[in-house]
């Protein structure tokens, strides 16, 4: 079994919590640092300073505590990102409590798994809709006692119901919870059956936020970076970036609504960004479709080579003098368009939850913004790798962190251990037994590690597909490719026992005007373009080029394009943007029995190899 390690730097203190990252690191090295901004108009963002953020935390808190709750006691949170978000995280634990995320887009099917399981007494949530759908469920929730809503003012409640408890009380309940304890419990994606709840301590926190800021704090966060968060607060990644951002020098801001991201991005001005492929990959295409747009589909080409070539050259020991000259012509042209679309000051970005790919990695580095992948689960309170700044290899998700222990066993799975890595699922000991084996906790992901020891993520162990000739496939491998072509929605290999691989293939209504318009067609539909020949030539064009990484009994033969995107609101992706494979697959099972009903399989278009 190979494995490499990396040494923790820190560590946490038995007695410690996940509110001394606040009221220790952050209080005691960085307290003239705006700690938020609020945004109180459009363009305009109000300073929320260390101290006045623990205040209302502590007001917050006390309130909870004169409310019932009580050390060790779980409350749920459902709520779109916003500052309240993380004030209500914060005061949870400031009262000894143990939160429970909800994704604001959550059933109430959902909501009644997850608060159910959890045994929630408490619920905090945003908005009357959400309250409704909580109450809609509460007669299968015997635990939950109580629901307070921001919309109707409940915070204000709080902070009133909290003045009869002293400073002595809350500092009890606050230090009430040691470093082993739950911190939170957070319900994995759902990608396959019930969500499982992960446990993850206030050590795992503590822990994976100091290590890694010790690694690499001063050069990717120095204090005074500013970061805008719009990734819902719900999932791991997003949440373990504010809690270490809250810790250490930064400023974070929170954007609830997606469709405002530009605005607030422009007006807030952050200099570090977390964020998910698909949101990359829509500022390429946007982009490049804009210039097509406007006639300069050539010079944006031209510029986006000359970015990746640069790029590239980065790794080298010099980089030419035209090429430099080069850049710098397109840099004044179009990069720093680019980077003023994204607030004018992005210099550092982090991305997970899915491959990058090496073009758009190279691209973003090319014109500025470099964009350090990253590997983690729930399981792993987010990031087990991250590539070095210093050292980036593109194409991996870098080495492990600091405390942290990559392996991989004898059929390619990825095992973990280290200071990020989970309690187990609760109240599921079966589940627990089957992840965390001989001190591992096993990832089901599938890849290999260099000599340098970074990792190279190859696909889900449980996704492959063995296809009738015995050949198995990794469909991520191909569909991270198709999908970042501007007319993909969504792209799902398939090919499970079957005589040759295919794919469903979805198109992006957002980019379809405008590709249709820059490619001289009329406006149509989505269904009218699904069965347009210029759109098919373009979605095979992509096929052949991501076939061009396989081998020929890997490669896509053949594809469907239908009128309807995989969403979360529809059920087929995960509020992270995972594909929900098996949902997929079993009701376009049609759509796969009407690939298959020919009894010859198409030639292969660029496959490499055999």
């Amino acid at each position: 079994m190979k494995q490499f390690s990396t040494a923790a730097i820190a560590s946490a203190q038995d007695d410690e919590n996940a509110t001394s990252l606040l009221v220790t690191d952050r209080l005691g090295r960085f307290p003239d640092i705006p700690l938020f901004e609020r945004a109180t108009a459009p363009d305009t963002w109000q300073p929320v300073g260390v101290a006045e953020f623990l205040d209302e935390v502590r007001e917050v808190a006390k309130g909870l505590i004169a409310s019932g709750v009580r050390s060790g006691d779980v409350v749920a949170i459902m709520s779109r990102t916003r500052y309240e978000w993380t004030l209500m995280d914060w005061a949870i634990w400031f009262a000894g409590g143990v939160s429970v995320p909800i994704y604001e887009t959550s059933s109430p099917s959902q909501i009644q798994w997850i608060a159910g399981n959890s045994e929630a007494r408490f619920a905090l949530v945003e908005s009357v809709r959400h309250a409704e759908d909580v109450s809609s469920v509460r007669d299968q929730l015997p635990a939950l006692e109580r629901i307070w809503c921001l919309e109707q003012g409940d915070l204000d409640a709080l902070k009133a119901a909290g003045r009869e408890i002293d400073d002595e009380q809350l500092e009890a309940a606050r230090t009430s919870r040691r470093a082993q304890d739950v911190a939170t419990i957070i319900y994995t994606s759902g990608t396959t059956g019930r969500p499982k709840g992960a446990e993850l301590t206030h050590a795992n926190f503590v822990e994976t936020s100091r290590n890694a800021l010790d690694l690499l704090g001063q050069m990717v966060v120095p204090p005074g970076t500013r970061m805008l968060m719009f990734l819902p607060m719900a999932h791991v990644f997003a949440r373990l970036l504010v809690v270490l951002a809250a810790s250490w020098g930064v400023t974070t801001a929170f954007t609830p609504d997606t469709k405002n991201l530009v605005g607030d991005l422009q007006s807030f001005h952050p200099s570090f960004l977390l964020a998910v492929p698909r949101v990359f990959e829509k500022v390429y295409n946007a982009a490049e479709q804009k210039a097509t747009a406007d006639g300069k589909g050539r010079i944006f080409a031209a510029a986006a080579d000359t970015a990746i070539t640069y790029s590239e050259a980065l790794d080298e020991p010099r980089i030419p003098l035209a090429l430099r000259a080069r850049h710098a012509l397109f840099d004044r042209l179009v990069y720093s368009k680019l980077r003023e679309t994204m607030g004018g000051r992005v210099s550092w970005a982090v991305s997970g939850g899915a491959p990058l790919g090496a073009r758009l990695a190279h691209f973003f580095r090319g014109i500025g913004v470099t964009i350090l992948e990253g590997y983690g689960l729930t399981e792993t309170t987010a990031p087990v790798c991250v590539n070095l700044p210093w050292n980036v290899k593109v194409g991996t998700v870098g080495p492990p962190l600091p405390g942290g222990t990559v392996a991989i066993d004898d059929n390619g799975e990825i095992l973990v251990k280290g200071v990020m890595v989970f309690r187990g699922y609760h109240g599921n000991p079966e589940a627990t037994a089957e992840a965390l084996r001989d001190g591992w906790f096993r990832t089901g992901d599938v890849g290999s590690i260099d000599e340098d020891g970074n990792l190279s993520i190859t696909g889900r162990s449980k996704e492959l597909i063995v296809t009738a000739g015995g050949k198995n496939v990794s469909p991520a491998q191909l569909e991270d490719q198709i999908r970042a072509h501007p007319l993909v929605g969504q792209c799902v290999v398939v090919g499970d026992q079957k005589p040759f691989v295919a794919a469903i293939v979805t198109l992006d209504a957002e980019m379809l005007p405008a590709w249709l318009k820059n490619n001289g067609r009329p406006a149509m539909s989505v269904a009218e373009a699904a069965q347009d020949e210029t759109v098919r030539a373009a979605i095979q064009t992509a096929i052949d080029a991501a076939n061009s990484s396989v081998s020929r009994a890997e490669s896509i033969r053949t594809f469907e394009i239908i009128d309807t995107d995989f969403t979360e609101e529809n059920g087929y992706l995960t509020p992270s943007l995972k594909l929900k494979r098996n949902v997929v697959v079993k009701d376009f099972s049609d759509v796969i029995d009407r690939i298959y009903s020919g009894s010859k399989p198409p030639e292969a278009s660029g496959g490499s190899g055999s």
